[in-house]
């Protein structure tokens, strides 16, 4: 029975059969291009778009949940159709993710489509953390230590979850959520370009590509303040970033400190980028530095400790797990270590770790779940929802 696995986020779907090594990560909006108003792209699409200045973004998610479904169809379609997968949906068996306390009415919408609208043979709704924790305690399971606890810090695009769990069982009382995610980071970085050099409001593209480039987590952000304030060559941190002009130059890029400040020569187009590189990634551990009045993600760790038995902390604090597109912000995990020591008790262990890809690492939970002997008792089937409906997927989907 072939599985298709999606994890279904804000800014990304990664979707592929369980046989398939890696997933195809694909965007999960539809653009629309100022200078093509012809044609929408759905997805990777994109790529075919020569000029990508004034993209505009129709997306199926706000604030983490899926509200558009007429957006979201659209991207199924191309995700499950002759371009991407080529679905058999009779013969084909779905596991896809959907965010922490997820809305009722948005799961009952979902069975409908997939059951009602593609007829998919069985499907199985679950958390991409859930997958995650189930991807450790698989990769550690031959070990003679197989994991008893975890916590794992999900940062995507819409926001940070920080879940435990015990035994494979999440700890409902305890996940805590930081409204702060990659778009939140993109956005201010938006603002602050457009404050200081260059009016880039409807750049979201071309400003969240330069927030990957260029924006690193500071271990000392003081230090890196005070560098940032230095005058010439005593400022390492001020760098050029040269933009994309869709005829030569199809992606910016950040000059090395050695060419920075030389004067650019007459196609180029450049943004000057100096504390923005690391104030921004800090509202991830300070979000009140832009008015978000909500704790960082160390003091959430710190906070999770007090609502959980006192007997797991150590086990808690010794199988921290860090996924989602933010981790692959320079020194985030070693900024994440230092931070979360400071605030726990001396004497646990602190054992931090970043999957080789943070963000396909539910997706890989995902191909390790369908393969076990128990998961064509956790599905739904297509004829156990026509006969039951929705109460079938509440009782046997733990969201």
């Amino acid at each position: 029975m072939a599985v298709v696995v999606l994890d279904n986020g804000g800014s990304s779907a990664k979707i592929g059969y369980t046989t398939d090594k890696q997933p195809r990560i694909i965007p999960n909006c539809v653009s629309k291009a100022k200078n093509v108003r012809t044609r929408i792209f759905i997805g990777d699409q994109i790529d075919d778009c020569k000029d990508l200045s004034g993209l505009y973004y129709l997306l199926p998610f706000q604030k983490g949940y899926l509200v558009n479904w007429e957006i979201e169809k659209q991207v199924w379609d191309y995700l499950f159709g002759k371009d991407v997968l080529k679905v058999n949906f009779s013969e084909t068996t779905l596991l896809i993710t959907e965010p922490q306390f997820n809305f009722l009415s948005i799961q009952e919408a979902m069975e409908e489509i997939f059951f009602e609208d593609y007829q998919f043979k069985a499907i199985y709704r679950t958390n991409a953390t859930q997958l995650s924790d189930y991807k450790l305690r698989k990769d550690q399971s031959n070990s003679s230590s197989s994991p008893l606890c975890s916590l794992i810090v999900d940062t995507g695009y819409s926001f940070t979850h920080l879940v435990p769990y015990l035994k494979g069982k999440k700890m409902k009382n305890a996940v805590k959520r930081i409204n702060v995610g990659g778009k939140v980071m993109t956005n201010h970085l938006k603002e602050i370009i457009s404050y200081r050099q260059l009016m880039v409001m409807d750049e979201t593209y071309v400003i969240n590509q330069l927030k990957e480039d260029v924006c690193y987590v500071a271990q000392d952000f003081n230090k890196d303040m005070k560098i940032a304030r230095s005058k010439g060559k005593d400022n390492t941190i001020w760098r050029d970033y040269i933009l994309p002009d869709y005829t030569t130059i199809h992606r910016g890029y950040m000059k090395p400190a050695e060419e920075t400040d030389t004067k650019p020569s007459s196609n180029e187009q450049l943004i000057k980028v100096n504390n923005e590189r690391f104030a921004v990634p800090e509202i991830l551990f300070h979000p009140s530095n832009i008015g978000i009045e909500e704790m960082g993600l160390a003091e959430t760790v710190a906070y999770i400790l007090t609502l959980v038995p006192e007997e797991i902390h150590p086990h808690l604090l010794s199988n921290i797990i860090l996924t989602g597109g933010n981790c692959f912000l320079p020194g985030f995990k070693d900024r994440f270590l230092k931070e979360v020591r400071c605030l726990v008790p001396t004497e646990y262990d602190l054992h931090v770790t970043v999957p080789s890809n943070p963000q396909t690492y539910s997706w890989q939970g995902g191909v390790a779940l369908a393969s076990d002997p128990k998961f064509s008792s956790m599905v739904v089937t297509k004829q156990q929802y026509d006969e039951y409906g929705h109460s079938i997927c509440a009782d046997k989907f733990e969201v």
